[in-house]
């Protein structure tokens, strides 16, 4: 039964806030527990985002109150910026782990390449990688030594990566009574990590990485928050509540757990509250009634199988040097050595004995049989412990001789598969040690770490049902922490410290019977005597124990003893003491052979040895017996014991009976007759006595003799045989060892291969994550620049030393034929589109030797200005690396200084039209005045407005107004008109005598469009 391996931890009962700042101080610091939870995260291939998304998912505005501790898969030889990547996602401080660095709250650490990572007294420490490159596990490292240095309050989550890192890191977690969780497989970019954290069955959480946080911070406020009373007393309301939890465990899995030690239901109860977030047991017991799923996680919690192989590796050391190699010295070739493991979790214990036994077989040369029976009620466990596949974390706790010797690698998966001449030594079943039937004929029994968790009623049981099931002299294994209590009579020690004990060797008799105990099964053959007075063999269908009844029955009422083949005595009925008695010396197993008194010893060994040879009954007539001074005549009968339907492997018994013949009453005349010559009668008869018995002892030397003789033969025919047969298997075996040998070097130095290959692939998917992430950054950077500087329409080409290309802007190919191929090629190849100006190599040269940048207005062919400006190419470190080529568009920059020249001086000649003292007046071909000037207001008086709605006529008298519109048509057709004299009205009705020179307007085209007229009164 394995409610098993874990130790207890003693506990702080202060509450501490989930919230606690850095200064949080712990009660129990003095032995290095932090006063705070402390996650664990480990990751690999994609964790990057995984890790992204975890932090991102942490609730805006809340401090979580606990520590974070990142373990991810770096390659050993290139800087990591993940405490760079992981600043961007958390308000948090984030620190790449330096040696000896303290931990506190609300802070996360990132591990740094190369290095492993431990956790002792509430600081991490910096190891270097003990393990070749492609072997290390970082993330179990720290998992263990976080569980080892904070108990409960460590946690464990385990994200994106391959292989199984971090697999039994989880389980050191959960020993220690801490929380797991494990990112969703589905959400993973590779799978491997979660999935064999998962399959463990200790993962408190599966969820995808943003919904972590929240769910974390519940729990830690729920765990944490409120003291935690280990050694509580516990109310009638608790004890009801525990009570109706261990029904519903026992209606729905079968296995009863009350009787267990109440400090480890209850540890295992507020851990699964915490879980569920559950404030009171009676909630708990509602809960477990509506959800079933929950009572089996509960079943599996109480379940927690930490194990690995030799664990307590100096026990196993006393197991390996003495205990197997004393189980082997006993035992023939033929025979089997049968081993039990109750409580084996996953297997490994078991594997463990079962490859202590191949090192001996294979270092003695020699070859027997062993039967290990491994059991536990956790049908998980057992499936695992049958497959024999087993992550690659085992190397820890293996040699590196052992790993290689007992187990292969399984191809790209990360994991070890026991050999299979190991795994057939092996029989897995389920069994609950305390409710199932037990093994017997045991051997040895391994038995650690089950009992302490058991009270003491079950430990009272479970120590006489090993004591039963074992062979006397065999050998029972415990842990630590275990002892055969009151039951020390049972075994003797071996080794107090390694917790070996031997049974103790005992007969099958009354002491037994008394007790209770039937015997093994092996012995127990029923009843031992014939089912009729004339049978020649007795039937044995009863225990021992009922043999005297059975002997009363058929008539028995003779001393009689129940013995094997060689002698030794199972039972013994009625005065057996008047013909034997005890040996002096040892008292070990009793021989009815050795303790036969005078006269009943040797044909008591002769009628013993017929009867083992033929299986029938041999009966002896008036053999006289010395008891107590005198001589008693007795009848001697060995009768076989006929073993029940079925017993193909059960133990010979012979039943010696020894019945006293009645002395016969001598006739009256006897008695007065006195016989002559006493003395030689007395002589003769004892002289015939003597030759009958050495007559007795010459059959039995020669049947002794004829059995031995026959058995040579057959040997030597045998050997002979055997001989023949192993010389040419042991030249087989020579080229198949030779093979082998080279087989398993190749595979050896594949295998090494692959794992450096496998893991130098999960560095540098690591690696490749990070550069993804920078070239991202740096994508982004770049669009932002090609974005700014297209935007500015600034055309740009950036040169190196050797007056190559380096790459250019869109913009610039307006100005310098370039294409994208062009990259690379010298400035001087290129044909550029700029006019009269072919000096750029020569100045991109000189800017580059003085570092005096050059500015200068060129001209395209299309007629567009640019100021080109040459400046040195400078990098972050301030060194020069080339020239910048920039043209800054100026082209409307030029129109508008031409326009605005244009517009100067067409002001300059509005100024001397408008401060003019003449009449200065513009009108189109058709007389319309279209300007009119302050000098034409002063001498007509009509305003500007007015003058604009006028015609020529209007202010020309009415017989003066034919030749003004003659003048007009001449103009429109090019003439030139000299000055000429001639009459105007002003505003007031008079008559002014004006002088007019009269211009025609042409635009471009040459067309007259207007006339334009400087009038000046005469005075």
């Amino acid at each position: 039964m394995s409610l098993k391996k874990t130790r207890k931890v003693k506990q702080s009962t202060v509450p501490v806030p989930a919230a606690a700042d850095a200064a949080t101080v712990s009660v129990g610091a003095a032995e290095g527990v932090c006063g705070f939870p402390v996650v664990g995260i480990g990751a690999s291939a994609g964790g990057l985002s995984a890790l992204e998304l975890f932090f991102s998912g942490m609730p805006a505005g809340t401090v979580p109150g606990m520590a974070f501790v990142i373990v991810q898969h770096l390659a050993p030889d290139h800087k990591s910026i993940l405490t760079d990547l992981i600043r961007r996602y958390t308000s948090m401080k984030v620190f790449e782990v330096e040696d000896g660095m303290v931990v506190k709250p609300n802070c996360a650490y990132i591990i740094p390449p190369n290095r492993d990572m431990a956790f002792l007294g509430g600081t991490l420490h910096l190891l270097e990688p003990a393990a070749a490159r492609g072997q290390r596990l970082p993330i179990d490292f720290l998992f263990r030594s976080l569980a080892q240095d904070q108990h409960a309050r460590a946690i464990g989550i385990v994200l994106s990566g391959t292989g199984s890192d971090g697999t039994l890191g989880v389980r050191a977690i959960k020993d220690e009574g801490g929380m797991v969780m494990a990112q969703t497989p589905a959400s993973t970019e590779y799978d491997g990590m979660p999935r064999n954290a998962i399959a463990t069955g200790l993962v408190d959480y599966e969820l995808e990485p943003s919904a972590m946080p929240a769910r974390l911070m519940a729990y830690v406020a729920h765990a944490f928050t409120k003291p935690v009373h280990h050694d509580m007393v516990v109310e009638p309301k608790v004890e009801s509540a525990l009570r109706r939890i261990f029904i519903l465990l026992r209606s729905q899995t079968g296995h009863d757990f009350s009787q267990y030690k109440p400090s480890t239901i209850h540890r295992r109860i507020e851990r699964r509250m915490a879980v569920q977030q559950i404030e009171t047991m009676d909630g708990y017991v509602k809960y477990l009634q509506q959800n079933p799923a929950e009572v089996e996680a509960f079943f599996f919690d109480l379940l927690i199988g930490v194990t690995s192989f030799f664990r307590d590796p100096k026990a196993f050391k006393v197991l390996e040097e003495d205990v197997i190699p004393g189980l082997v010295a006993g035992k023939a070739e033929s025979d089997v050595i049968r081993v039990w493991v109750p409580g084996c979790s996953t297997g490994e214990e078991a594997y463990s004995i079962a490859i202590l036994f191949a090192e001996l077989q294979e270092a003695r040369k020699q070859s027997f049989r062993v039967q290990i029976f491994a059991t536990d009620i956790d049908s998980r466990a057992i499936a695992t412990a049958r497959a024999g596949v087993y992550a690659a974390g085992i190397a820890a706790d293996l040699s590196p001789e052992r790993l290689a010797r007992f187990f292969s690698a399984v191809p790209d998966s990360g994991i070890y598969r026991i050999h299979r001449a190991i795994r057939d030594m092996l029989v897995f079943s389920d069994q609950d040690v305390i409710r199932d039937p037990p093994f017997s004929r045991m051997d040895l029994i391994s038995c650690r770490n089950v009992m302490i968790y058991m009270g003491i009623e079950l430990q009272q049981k479970l120590i006489p049902l090993f004591h039963y099931a074992l062979n006397p002299g065999g050998r029972l294994f415990l842990g630590s922490s275990e002892t055969v209590g009151e039951f020390a009579t049972l075994f003797d020690v071996l080794d107090r410290k390694a917790k070996v004990y031997q049974r103790r060797a005992d007969s099958y008799g009354v002491q037994g019977a008394e007790r209770g105990q039937s015997v093994p099964p092996s012995l127990s053959m029923a009843a031992v005597l014939p089912q009729k007075p004339a049978a020649e063999c007795i039937p044995a269908k009863r225990p021992l124990r009922e043999v005297a009844e059975q002997a009363l029955l058929y008539g028995f009422d003779a001393a009689y003893a129940l013995v094997n083949a060689r002698g030794e005595i199972l039972y013994l009925h009625g005065r057996a003491g008047m013909y034997l008695e005890p040996m002096p010396g040892e008292a070990g197993i009793n021989s009815i052979l050795k303790m036969a008194r005078e006269g009943l010893r040797t044909d008591l060994a002769i009628a013993l040895h017929k009867a083992v040879v033929t299986k029938t009954t041999v009966r002896q007539q008036g053999l006289s017996v010395k008891t107590n001074g005198h001589f008693t005549t007795i009848n001697l009968r060995v009768c076989p014991v006929q073993s029940p339907p079925g017993a193909s492997d059960a133990v010979p018994m012979f039943l010696v009976v020894m019945e006293e013949v009645p002395e016969q009453p001598k006739p009256p005349a006897a008695v007065e007759t006195k016989l002559p010559d006493d003395g030689k009668e007395n002589v003769k008869a004892r002289i015939e006595a003597l030759q009958q018995e050495l007559r007795a002892k010459d059959e039995y030397i020669q049947t002794s003799n004829e059995e031995l003789e026959s058995a040579n033969e057959e040997l030597q025919s045998a050997n002979e045989e055997l001989q023949s047969t192993n010389e040419e298997m042991q030249s087989t075996n020579e080229e198949l060892q030779s093979t082998n040998e080279e087989m398993q070097s190749t595979n050896e130095e594949l295998e090494t291969s692959k794992e450096e290959m496998q893991s130098i692939n999960e560095e540098l998917a690591t690696v490749n994550t990070e550069l993804q992430a920078k070239v991202l950054d740096l994508s982004r950077i770049n669009n932002d620049m090609n974005n700014m500087m297209a935007s500015t329409g600034i055309g740009t080409v950036f040169v190196d030393l050797q007056m190559r290309i380096m790459r250019f802007t869109p913009t610039v190919t307006a100005i310098i034929n370039l294409i994208a191929a062009d990259a690379g090629r010298p400035v001087a190849h290129i044909a550029s589109n700029l006019s009269g100006y072919t000096r750029l190599v020569t100045d991109a040269q000189a800017v580059l030797d003085t570092l005096i940048p050059r500015e200068v207005d060129v001209q395209t062919l299309e007629g567009k200005w640019y100021t080109m400006r040459i400046q040195p190419y400078r990098t972050v470190e301030n060194v020069i690396e080339g020239v910048v080529i920039t043209f800054v568009d100026i082209t409307e920059k030029r129109l508008v200084s031409q326009a605005l020249a244009k517009a100067n001086d067409q002001l300059r000649q509005t100024m001397v039209v408008r401060d003019a003292n003449d009449a200065v007046t513009v009108q189109d071909l058709d007389g319309r005045i279209i300007a009119w000037n302050p000098g034409a207001v002063r001498l007509y008086g009509w305003s500007e407005d007015e003058a604009l709605v006028m015609n020529v006529c209007d202010r020309t008298p009415q017989d003066m107004r034919a030749g003004a519109m003659d003048t007009l048509r001449q103009l429109s057709c090019g003439e030139l008109l000299a000055p000429y004299r001639t009459q105007r009205l002003a505003r007031s009705g008079a008559v002014v005598a004006v002088s007019i020179i009269s211009t025609a307007l042409v635009d471009k085209a040459g067309h007259v469009y207007a006339i334009a007229t400087v009038e000046r009164a005469i005075s």
